[in-house]
Order: structure tokens, then sequence, then C-alpha cells
């Protein structure tokens, strides 16, 4: 038996988020929407911001830019998940499917959490050194930086993903989640993890602390500036263009750092679940949301957009 198990092909198997298959019907359209509406508004956004000239700033190239990392991250898990919630059972997915997942998985969220870091000190240069602003953020540096990130997410995502799923993997190999998330795959190697939940924890140390930290310090920066604006009106504009960027900030590293900043002992699979949901469907359709409403220069390109396509 034990040579058997070693030569049979190993399957994944999703548990459903319901035994009620009405209940998974019910979910599946509420998240097949949420992800329709994530790659309208965010595709509308990348599609804006390369197609205006009034919007060739660097500001808007780093968000069309996470635009387009949002649409790309929201796609690696949302189809699939969809899927198997219209199957009404457990779905699998092979060895290979999985780590192909998860490697997308951590690519994409370190370089949108990366990106978002950028962004912020893009602010701080804004703000509190307008002068330089353009010989700072030149074209060339802000391009150096969006591949910086992905560079970043991709080598560690590449070697993660080849630590991980080196583990022996026995028994039944049921993922109490709706994707390949790392936590619920590593509670199912029949081996010693201790250095793969430290590998977790470092990783998560780079993608998520320490760009949160960068952030935190470029708004410290920020906000001294802004107070020291006499003008209202000043002080109203300078932090309305950071206002957006903080919003998402707080929830994307929020729901993140609940799940992957603490022990893994800790871990819950039914929070960890709901969580995910968050930050894998809700964020990218708030992110486009809350970057239009808050921001009059992309509403006001964007309403003049999609009104002269109405017309015609």
């Amino acid at each position: 038996m034990a040579g058997e198990n070693q030569t049979m092909p190993i399957q994944f198997r999703f548990c459903p988020f319901s035994n009620v298959h009405e209940v998974q019907l019910l979910i599946f359209v509420i998240l097949l929407l949420m992800y329709l509406i994530s790659l309208c508004g965010n595709s509308a956004v990348t599609l804006v911001v390369c197609t205006e000239r009034s919007l060739h700033t660097p500001m808007y190239f780093f968000l069309a830019n996470l635009a387009a990392m949002e649409m790309c991250y929201s796609s690696v898990i949302a189809p699939l998940a969809l899927a198997n919630l219209l199957s009404g059972r457990k779905a699998t997915i092979s060895l290979a499917g999985c780590s192909t997942q998860m490697f997308f998985f951590i690519f994409l969220g370190g370089a949108g959490s990366t990106l978002l870091a950028i962004m912020a000190f893009d602010r701080y240069v804004a703000i509190c050194h307008p002068l330089r602003y353009t010989l700072i953020m030149s074209w060339t540096v802000c391009v150096r930086l969006v591949a910086a990130s992905l560079v970043l997410g991709f080598l560690l995502a590449l070697q993660f993903t080849i630590l991980l799923f080196h583990l022996p993997f026995c028994g039944t190999n049921d993922i109490n989640h709706f994707y390949c998330d790392v936590l619920p795959v590593l509670q199912l190697a029949c081996a010693d993890t201790k250095i793969h939940q430290a590998a977790v924890f470092a990783v998560c140390i780079i993608i998520l602390a320490i760009p949160f930290l960068l952030i935190c310090i470029s708004y410290v920066f920020i906000v001294d500036a802004i107070l020291k604006i006499r003008s209202s009106a000043g002080r109203h504009r300078a932090f309305s263009t950071c206002s957006s960027h903080l919003t998402v900030v707080l929830l994307q590293y929020g729901c993140c750092s609940f799940i992957y900043l603490r022990p893994s002992s800790s871990y819950s699979p039914q929070q960890g679940r709901v969580v995910s949901v968050v930050y894998t469907f809700v964020t990218p359709v708030l992110n486009p949301l809350i970057y239009s409403m808050r921001n009059k220069e992309l509403k006001d390109v964007l309403s003049r957009v999609l009104g002269r396509r109405y017309v015609k």
C-alpha cells in the first residue's frame, strides 16, 4: 500500500462552502458578480489611464499597473473557485495545478503589496518635494520600480513554491479552502514543517510587514507636510490624493496580516476562508471604486470617456 501511494498521482480536493446545494448556488452568483465587476472596473481604470494623455503621470501609471495586477490576481483564484461552486461537489486539482496556482497567488500578491509601498513613496515625493518630483519620479525610475516589484514577487513565489511542494503529502488531501492557499496546503504535509512555517513568516515579513512599515513612514512625513500647508483648500487637495491609496492599503494589508502575520498554530480554516474572500473577491471590486470615487481627476475622465462611449 505504501508503494502504491508513492506511485499514484497526488490530487487535492477543495471543501465546498456549504453542503446545501442552494447555498452553493447563491454563493456562486454573488462571487461571479463580484468577479465580473472587478474585471470591468479594473480594466476600465487600466484602459482610461493608458489612453488619456492627461493621466500619463507617475501616480496614474502605478494605479494602472495595480489595476492590471488586481485583474490577474483575482483571475488566478476566481475561475476555479466558481467552477467548484457550480459543480456542487468536492472538486480536485493536481499537484502541478495546485503549485501553479499558489505560485501566481504569491507572485501577484507580493508584487501588488510592494507596488502599494511604491505608490506611497510617490505621494511622499509629490507632497514633500514637489519641485523635485519630475526629476526624482522620472519615467525610467517608475518603470524600474514596477519591474522591481514584479521581480521580487516572482523570486519569492518561485523559491517558496519549490520549497513547499517538495514536502510529502499522504493520506487525505482535502484542502479546507476554495483555492491552494499556503497555510491550508501546509497543514496537509505529512512531515515536519517548522522550516516551512518559518519561511512563510519570512516571506510575509518581506512582502507585508516591510512595505507596510515603509508606507507608515511615508505617511508620517506626508501628514507633517500637509499640516504645514496654510490654506484649507491646499490641505484638502493634498489629502485627497492620498486618502484613496490609504484606504486601499488598510483594506489589503489588514486582511492579509490577519491571516499570515500570526503563528501558524493559531490559523483557523473557517476564518481563513472568510477573510480570503475579502482580499480575493471584495478588494478587487472596491479598489477601482475607491480610486475613482475619491480621485476627482480620474472620476471626471472616466465619466467623460464612458459618456462618450455611451453616446456613440
